[in-house]
């Protein structure tokens, strides 16, 4: 009998010593095979560098390395070991939230502002790749990323490995590697697969919970007060760009999608570490083919404000290193301001990268804040944190009473 119930067991499920069987069973899903490829550094040229690397599911799905000074870097360091890109690795999280890139009108939902006209969505800070499977796609083939050389070189790195060819013959057909296109994109296509799961946006973060009723923000406390602040338009303009549904909604991403030129300045670090010279302008949107219009040059897309308090440094060039520094750096366009000078430096706020199209009608909506305004809004915007990562957050000062 325990021969018979053995033979069953391996007619069923295969031969548990055949390592290709099991590994291929795991990959039965297009998520699951998406998972591997996210964490492989073979699908870069010196295999030292995966989607991981840049975007680790440790750390809120930003990249962790730290530059000289041992802090976050500003920007990422690609495979050669040499190079570095211009800007800030986005989070991962909630991205398979972005709408499709395209041009939008639509009303906001708690502003004193009109409604929206304009670009909305896509991935990347200039909505260049339409959706999660475009943006997978490009990675590999970015030369201060991963580095490849080609689609049929990173095809070929898939076909070295046995279980993958099992998968993708499985998921996609047995000719799936009959065409390097066809197998590119399926690549591209199981990790946007992956990335569209719950462990990219569980919404189980202290402001989640309490929606759900499991979690009572005290009404005395300074994360109240700045949720007050956060969602009256009465007294800031945060949610103009930071609110996209009605007050509760279950799914807040913390974003409109929009694209705005708020007045950053150039990251003069980062730009000595990719060896971009100081005259070198980024362009924002502009950078998007799609894009031709001058009156976008120097916009960004708004980011989700989940996970914010461990997701530094900030802003689309990495410029500021604390969140405390950003609300300061808001704060200052408004009348009254307290905060002229940028808290990192001691110096007054430097000029925006692009000036001719700052969207100053949203920067000076609103009040002025207070350090103990400042502060609520902090404690407020750390229970957007995933439950994950609340032990991720520093209080660098900051003590929230919970």
């Amino acid at each position: 009998m325990k021969n018979v119930g053995y033979l069953l067991f391996v007619l069923l499920f295969g031969c548990g010593s055949d390592s290709s069987t099991e590994q291929a069973r795991l990959f039965s899903t297009q998520a699951a095979l998406g998972e591997a490829l996210y964490f492989d550094k073979a699908l870069s040229a010196n295999r030292t560098q995966s989607c991981a690397t840049c975007h680790s599911p440790e750390h809120a799905f930003i990249d962790p390395r730290l530059n000289a000074s041992g802090k976050v870097s500003a920007v990422s360091q690609g495979d050669d070991g040499f190079s570095f890109g211009d800007r800030n690795s986005p989070t991962a999280a909630y991205a398979r939230f972005n709408p499709e890139f395209k041009l939008s009108q639509h009303a906001r939902i708690n502003s004193q502002q009109p409604d929206y006209k304009g670009f909305i969505g896509g991935q990347f800070f200039d909505g260049r790749a339409s959706s999660l499977k475009t943006q997978a796609a490009g990675p590999p083939l970015n030369p201060v990323e991963m580095g490849m050389a080609d689609k049929f070189s990173v095809v070929q790195r898939i076909m070295d490995n046995e279980d993958y060819l099992l998968a993708f013959k499985s998921l996609f057909g047995d000719s799936i590697f009959d065409n390097t296109e066809a197998a590119y994109d399926a690549m591209a296509d199981s990790i946007a697969s992956f990335e569209k799961t719950d462990e990219f946006s569980p919404f189980d973060s202290k402001y989640d919970r309490s929606l759900r009723g499991e979690y009572q923000y005290d009404p005395l406390s300074k994360a109240s007060r700045g949720k007050a602040l956060f969602f009256s338009q009465q007294f800031t303009n945060c949610a103009t760009c930071h609110q996209l549904h009605s007050n509760g909604h279950k799914q807040e991403t913390f974003t409109s999608y929009e694209y705005h030129n708020i007045g950053i300045p150039k990251n003069l670090m980062a730009r000595a570490l990719n060896g971009k010279a100081e005259d070198f302008t980024d362009e924002g949107l502009l950078e998007n083919e799609e894009v031709t219009q001058l009156t976008e040059r120097g916009k960004f897309k708004v980011p989700t404000l989940r996970n914010i308090a461990v997701t530094g440094p900030y802003m689309h060039n990495g410029v500021f290193n604390e969140l405390k520094t950003v609300i300061h750096f808001y704060d200052h366009f408004l009348s009254g301001s307290i905060h002229s000078l940028n808290p990192e430096t001691g110096t007054a706020w430097r000029e925006a990268e692009v000036n001719d199209t700052v969207n100053f009608t949203e920067l000076e909506d609103g009040n002025h804040l207070d350090e103990a305004d400042v502060e609520a809004m902090l404690c407020f915007l750390r229970t957007l944190t995933d439950a994950r990562y609340e032990h991720l957050i520093v209080e660098n000062g900051i003590n929230c009473g919970e």
